[in-house]
């Protein structure tokens, strides 16, 4: 089963050459799709040398214009279909996600259409964390379960691997959210589809290198975007 692991980056060059090296250690059957949101800092630049020195493996895409975690998850999905890869796994480019954890979530993916990453389930916890970002989290995934009806524990996790199949199933065109809420998006429109979902437990670790961008207002605009997700979509 061949599989491309898709990163969002913005500001990321601390950390993108080696979290594609990483990646790209993890086996003949991974590549890797960069997916720029036209990064000042020049990550954009480093990922088209490593697209050089990795041909065949490492595809880029520079972002302009309308930006941000949703259409740059649609974005990079689009085009890992277009590929022909058999299941996109995206991830975050700041090592919070164990490239090591690859492996795993594949194999899982032989047999249930959906892997997710897991904080929440036995196995699964946080490394570095501060204690408020821990709380914001569980509110979150409280939260969106209430919301959207998700048996799903970590629901906002970035670390996710999709069947080709699923994704091909899921209008991309016509996405509710503009931000982070694209992860529970997408696992509302899975579950109603009635595709399998397994979660796998993961350690998550507080970035070693660059800034979050998360801010307080993605911490006001995400619950109004989880409640539109639910009102849009029935």
């Amino acid at each position: 089963m061949n599989a491309i692991i898709m990163l969002p980056t913005y500001n990321e060059k601390e950390n993108i050459a080696e979290i594609v090296q990483s990646v790209l250690s993890q086996g003949e059957n991974v590549s890797v799709i960069v997916v720029d949101d036209d990064s000042p800092d020049g990550t954009g630049r480093i990922a088209d040398q490593l697209a050089l020195e990795y041909p065949s493996r490492v595809d880029v895409m520079h972002r302009t214009g309308v930006r941000g975690r949703a259409s740059a998850g649609i974005a990079g999905f689009k085009r890992a279909l277009e590929l022909g890869f058999d299941c996109v796994i995206e991830m975050d480019a700041d090592f919070s996600h164990d490239p090591k954890e690859i492996p795993k979530l594949l194999k899982l993916a032989e047999k249930y259409d959906v892997v997710v990453g897991s904080r929440y389930v036995p196995g699964g916890t946080y490394v570095g964390c501060k204690p408020v970002h821990m709380m914001l989290s569980r509110i979150s995934n409280f939260y969106n379960r209430l919301v959207l009806g998700l048996n799903v524990r970590d629901t906002s996790g970035g670390f996710k691997c999709y069947r080709r199949k699923v994704l091909e199933s899921i209008d991309l065109d016509h996405i509710v959210s503009w931000g982070y809420s694209i992860g529970p998006e997408l696992l509302y429109k899975i579950t109603r589809k009635g595709f399998s979902i397994v979660e796998s437990p993961i350690v998550f670790v507080n970035r070693r290198k660059g800034k979050s961008k998360a801010s307080m207002k993605v911490v006001f605009e995400y619950p109004l975007s989880v409640l539109k997700i639910r009102l849009k979509s029935d």
